[in-house]
C-alpha cells in the first residue's frame, strides 16, 4: 500500500506540471514531494541526519509555496483594483 501511494505520487508529480501554469506546477512537484516524504517518515527507513534534512527541505518547500500564493495573490488584488 505504501509503495502504491509512492507511485501514484510520483506519477501526478511528473504528469501535472504539462497541464498547468508554473506555480501550480510547482505546487503539484512540491506535493509529490511531501507525499514522497511522508511515506519515508511512516516507514522509518532512514537515518536522523536524512530525516533531519528530509524535513527541513519540506520547510523550505512550505515556504516557498507561501511566498508564491501571496505574491500570486496580491498580484491578482492590483489586477482587480486596476480595472
Amino acid at each position: 500500500m505504501k509503495m502504491k501511494a509512492l507511485a501514484i505520487a510520483c506519477a501526478l508529480g511528473l504528469a501535472a506540471p504539462a497541464f498547468a501554469d508554473n506555480d501550480t506546477a510547482k505546487d503539484v512537484k512540491d506535493s509529490a514531494a511531501d507525499a514522497k516524504d511522508t511515506v519515508k517518515d511512516k516507514t522509518h527507513s532512514d537515518s536522523g541526519m536524512e530525516k533531519a534534512g528530509r524535513h527541513t527541505d519540506k520547510a523550505m518547500r512550505d515556504a516557498k509555496k507561501s511566498t508564491r500564493h501571496t505574491k500570486n495573490h496580491a498580484k491578482k488584488k492590483i489586477h482587480d483594483e486596476t480595472k
